[in-house]
């Protein structure tokens, strides 16, 4: 989506031009057609309300749009703003108009609230149809850039920052769209290199045998029955103080889950293409720091496998040595992210010696159970980590929901052979997953889980997003850097 500034209206300006309208508050110098036409249909300015009609104006027929930019007040404005200008993308995409104007001036907004509003019509815009060649003309996209006009002093920096952040989040939706064919572990990680050349961050890959010098047994292990090697992929951006510890955001990358030995059910087994939506999360979160060039030190490391089942996969029963020298046993090949994850947590803490760390994961499926498609769960060793991320997620629009931890829980986890099972029973999944994850953490370091198994899908469109991949954890874990690290 092209983003174009004007001082003023001339004689090139596309034929739509939208206004953002407060709740309750309809502007007095609508042309009448306008104005009567918005109140006929009961238009009154709510959050993702969208009414359009037909003015001349200056001998020219405008199509003129109103958007609900809904209350005022600052709590939830900025989230308003965002609908709006969703609200303007998702109607207009695939209209046949090709630009559309938002007169942020005459719609009294500031800097701050026109780059939301850009941000939400961005967001919308995003549709991956890499793959689609019989696209009817009603269902191609033609919106591909928006003018806006008279935008206040400030803007276009503001803009800057958040686009930075748009391109994150729509590089994890890219990620996590693309079928399993074509995004695999190595691939994965070709594409980031792609991706981040010239942006100033350092990449580092790990490969089978570097993992197994460094005795990866649990990762290593999930990859077993698959044709596709494993990857560990580390992002590094050090854009804050020198020595200062870095932050480390850890992301599960399974390309592709069947579950292994332990196969899933066939129907919706397509679904689990996502779930590297953590590494993806990772990923994306990255990119946006280092377009915008956070003051922060960040590690973004995505752990990356393929889980399938084969002659040489690992079998229920198996005890394996995962990197930190614990020993588990494996008794469902289909709870591999922890697997994956408890490996990429070891090596981070060993490498780079984080002073926190947040990991995200699609990891249970009683997670979805739990909070449906609402929020991601959080668990944490650290109230203040804890409660910063769920400022965050307020503040972002990635919601999360916080779940506990407890002795109790992690004795579910207790093996009669080994250190640990990989499974806690039947009660209680997510908790005991994230039990699971805490055994590694090392000295008290402050950590956090996010599960976000019901987050990075979505089987219909949202608010600012259509129906597929989310972009969710780009933009919390960006919220979470610049409130804890001023970056």
């Amino acid at each position: 989506m092209q983003i174009e500034f004007r001082n003023s209206p001339d004689a090139d300006m596309p034929r739509i031009v939208a206004r953002i309208v407060n709740h309750e508050n309809m502007p007095a110098d609508l042309p009448r057609a306008v104005k009567e036409g918005a109140e006929a249909t009961r238009f009154k300015g709510k959050p993702g309300q969208v009414f359009d009609g037909f003015a001349e104006m200056d001998g020219k027929l405008v199509r003129m749009a109103l958007a609900g930019g809904g209350k005022t007040d600052k709590e939830g404005r900025h989230a308003a703003l965002e609908r709006a200008g969703a609200a303007l993308t998702a109607k207009y995409l695939t209209s046949g108009e090709t630009a559309m104007a938002i007169d942020a001036g005459a719609s009294g907004l500031d800097a701050e609230e026109t780059a939301a509003v850009l941000t939400g019509a961005r967001l919308r815009a995003w549709r991956w149809d890499e793959y689609r060649t019989k696209l009817r003309d009603e269902q191609k996209r033609t919106l591909a850039k928006i003018v806006v006009i008279g935008a206040p002093d400030g803007t276009q920096a503001q803009w800057e920052d958040a686009q930075a952040v748009a391109t994150g989040v729509e590089f994890t939706r890219e990620l996590v769209a693309e079928p399993a064919n074509i995004i695999y572990p190595e691939s994965f990680v070709e594409r980031c290199q792609k991706r981040f050349e010239g942006t100033g961050a350092e990449l580092v890959v790990l490969d089978d045998a570097d993992m197994e010098k460094l005795g990866m047994g649990a990762l290593l292990g999930v990859g077993l029955g698959s044709e596709r090697p494993s990857r560990i992929l580390a992002i590094k951006w050090m854009g804050g103080n020198d020595g200062d510890a870095p932050v480390a955001f850890v992301g599960k990358g399974v390309t592709f889950d069947t579950g292994g030995i332990s196969l899933k059910p066939g129907p919706g087994m397509e679904d689990m293409k996502w779930d590297m939506g953590g590494a993806g999360a990772v990923a994306g979160a990255m990119l946006a720091l280092t377009l915008r060039k956070a003051k922060a030190n960040v590690i973004g490391v995505c752990g990356l496998v393929e889980n399938m089942p084969d002659g040489k996969a690992m079998r229920p029963g198996d005890v394996i040595t995962s990197m930190s020298g614990q020993t588990i046993e494996v008794l469902n090949t289909d709870a591999e992210g922890r697997l994956v994850l408890c490996d990429a947590l070891t090596w981070v803490q060993k490498e780079f010696k984080p002073a926190r760390i947040v990991d995200l994961a699609t990891l249970t499926g009683a997670m979805l159970v739990a909070l449906g498609h609402e929020h991601a769960g959080v668990f944490s060793n650290d109230d203040d980590l804890a409660n910063e991320l769920l400022h965050a997620g307020t503040a972002s629009g990635d919601k999360l929901w916080r779940f506990p931890l407890a002795p109790e829980y992690d004795k579910l986890l207790d093996s009669p052979i080994a250190d640990m099972k990989n499974i806690g029973g039947r009660y209680a999944g997510s908790i005991t997953a994230a039990q699971f994850l805490q055994r590694f953490i090392e000295n008290d370091t402050p950590w956090a889980h996010l599960d976000v198994a019901g987050m990075v899908w979505a089987d219909k469109p949202g608010a600012t997003w259509d129906k597929g991949a989310t972009g969710y954890g780009v933009r919390l874990l960006d919220r979470f850097i610049r409130d804890t690290m001023k970056g």
